[in-house]
């Protein structure tokens, strides 16, 4: 089995914010694809469909690394510190809200 980590990092815009969001989220893209270790980074958009009904917030990346400490790396890129601080933790960002979950394809 391989070590690779997976991230979903889903967010909520501010009220009329989801444009706006959507394009900041999608201006990261490409230099996270040149990190060395990334596999995947993508940035989605939820739709409706009649066999998925779950809750979740409408803004998701989608990402998949080589390993935790290439994810680790891309975690600590001051371009994506200055993402949290400046649209998810400060309050005149564009963030309502977020959730980062990782998860692995190792099994102990």
């Amino acid at each position: 089995m391989s070590k690779k980590i997976y991230c979903i990092a889903s967010f909520e815009a501010k009220e009329g914010k989801e444009k706006e969001l959507l394009e900041v989220l999608q201006s990261l893209e490409p230099k996270t694809t040149r990190e060395d270790g990334c596999i995947q980074y993508i940035v989605t958009k939820q739709i409706s469909h009649p066999n998925a009904t779950g809750k979740s917030f409408p803004i998701v990346f989608n990402e998949i690394w080589e390993s935790q400490e290439a994810f680790e790396l891309h975690c600590n890129k001051p371009y994506i510190t200055n993402f949290f601080q400046a649209q998810c933790l400060d309050e005149n960002g564009l963030v309502k809200d977020f959730n980062v979950c990782v998860y692995t394809d190792e099994i102990n």
